[in-house]
């Protein structure tokens, strides 16, 4: 019996696959249980519109991560963030990767998942630092943060 996969079965099929199974076994678990369907040509064709729609999501997706690579790596593109400093330049405290995603939403509203950017540990002193934001697979900017002393 031929069935559509709702959850993933390990050993037999991913969610989404159609796969050939016994029948006993489909009837009696994967049916029974909701982790499967049986592959009717009205089910078969609303899997192809659910992966259709899937794939246009992440073209979407990929799309506005380009767009917002393009205005993150402008030259006029800095993050400034004001922070108290001592005399030789260090800083009180740290600028974590929350801090920036909040910076560039108020200075170019653009909203960035602190998750993203790419923080190996946070800035401590000041001046320019160049910061890694992996927007998309595959799709990476680098933006420009000038930390500046508070008066």
């Amino acid at each position: 019996m031929r069935v559509i996969f709702t959850q993933d079965v390990r050993g037999k099929g991913k969610r989404g696959e159609v796969k050939e199974v016994a029948d006993g076994y489909a009837r009696n678990f994967l049916i029974k249980n909701g982790k499967a369907k049986a592959a009717t040509p009205k089910a078969i064709s609303e899997l192809q519109g659910k992966k259709q729609a899937e794939q246009r999501e992440k073209d979407e997706e990929k799309a506005s991560a380009q767009m917002i690579k393009t205005v993150l790596e402008k030259d006029e593109t800095v993050v400034e963030i004001v922070s108290k400093a001592g005399s030789d330049g260090r800083l009180f405290g740290s600028i974590p990767s929350k801090q920036i995603a909040q910076a560039l939403a108020q200075q170019y509203q653009i909203e960035l998942d602190k998750r993203k950017i790419d923080l190996p540990e946070p800035i401590k002193v000041l001046g320019y630092t160049n910061v890694l934001v992996k927007l998309y697979p595959g799709i990476e900017a680098k933006i420009r943060v000038h930390i500046t002393e508070k008066n």
